[in-house]
């Protein structure tokens, strides 16, 4: 997100507007309107609500309810302490981070990735009501550096579905109607590398619904998956299986042909008795939920408590399974997971040979 300057005094109104008042909570892109001294006419107005559509669009529904949630906490915070959240104050919000990191109160402290996302929230929100927030501003910069230095952690990574577990998950699960489409979302997401959501978003064709995400072409040889995910679009070859029975193609012909599904979402929701396909897409969180399930069913670590081993498993754990399972030029790899660098690739390879380029005994060691 780019950082702007903040607005001088004399841009900035003193104490809170009724405007003020109606933009707090006002939904992400309600804030586009025409100008004061431009005269509204149909045309202008059809405009006005396109740009609307366009904003809504510039994040994923996930980024842009995250962000809205980190408003609410902040206008909340804000009333508690006797203060407003617009303008934007520095101080102010170096206050909030401080409060956020040290776990005053009954809230626990933030781990130093939230506290950060939060202030990205906070720039985004500011953004969208027409106000610039300096995050290299002393008040935040230097607060926000403290916080980083003295409670900053590795990252905890998700452990990865490797491929003896995806078949051993998979195994579990039954050939009804519910069965098959479970069955198909993990292997599609294991063998693309794909996100929970990119999974769900899927159509049967291009321009399908609305609120695609992507679309799918069977071929002889595998599926062709166009994805518009978070670095644009990109497309995912998935090859066939060796055998049928663990095919990810096979089992998203399965799915698609006695599910009945010849055009709009991919993935949707079941009848109570599993017999009928409905015309719902699913939620990502259906994916989490499966694989955690799946996870448990199959015994996958199960020397440790069930608690514990929940709280390994999520749906990076298929992407992290693919970029650690498959044997070939990491090149490969990270295109099939749309990383834009190596670097990337590797934070998601979990028993990758560090070592097997030795630079010690390159330089004569």
């Amino acid at each position: 997100m780019s950082e702007n300057t903040e607005k001088s005094s004399s841009d900035v109104p003193i104490g809170p507007s009724s405007n003020e008042d109606n933009e707090r909570d006002r939904p992400d892109g309600e804030a586009l309107s025409l100008p004061s001294f431009v005269a509204g006419s149909g045309t202008l107005d059809q405009l006005v609500d396109t740009a609307r559509d366009y904003a809504r669009a510039a994040a994923s529904d996930n980024t842009l309810k995250a962000y809205a949630k980190d408003w609410a906490h902040f206008a909340r915070w804000c009333r508690m302490k006797g203060a407003e959240p617009l303008p934007p104050a520095p101080e102010l919000i170096g206050l909030y981070l401080t409060d956020l990191a040290s776990g005053s109160g009954p809230s626990p402290a933030l781990s130093v990735s939230t506290i950060d996302r939060r202030l990205s929230g906070l720039a985004w929100n500011y953004a969208q009501r027409g106000f610039s927030l300096d995050r290299k501003n002393r008040h935040i910069a230097t607060v926000l550096a403290g916080i980083k230095r003295k409670h900053a952690r590795p990252p905890v990574q998700k452990e990865a579905i490797l491929a003896e577990d995806i078949l051993a998950m998979v195994a579990t699960l039954p050939y009804d109607l519910r069965g098959l489409r479970d069955r198909a979302i993990l292997l599609i997401g294991y063998a693309g590398g794909m996100r929970r959501s990119e999974i769900v978003s899927l159509d049967v064709h291009k321009d399908d619904t609305p609120d695609s995400g992507g679309w799918i072409e069977i071929m002889e040889k595998g599926a062709l998956l166009t994805l518009n995910a978070k670095t644009g679009w990109r497309e995912v070859e998935i090859g066939r299986g060796s055998k049928d029975q663990t095919c990810p193609v096979h089992a998203l012909e399965q799915w698609l042909h006695f599910a009945k599904i010849d055009f709009g979402p991919v993935f949707v929701g079941t009848s109570r008795d599993g017999k009928r396909a409905s015309e719902t897409r699913l939620n990502d969180k259906h994916v989490a939920r499966l694989i955690k399930r799946t996870v448990l069913d199959a015994g996958i670590r199960s020397e440790l408590p069930e608690k514990e081993r929940l709280a390994l498993f999520s749906g990076h754990s298929l992407r992290a399974g693919l970029a650690s399972s498959a044997e070939v030029d990491e090149r490969y790899v990270q295109k099939q997971l749309g990383h834009a660098s190596a670097e990337m690739t590797r934070r998601y390879q979990r028993r990758r040979d560090r070592f097997r380029v030795n630079l010690t005994k390159a330089a004569g060691l």
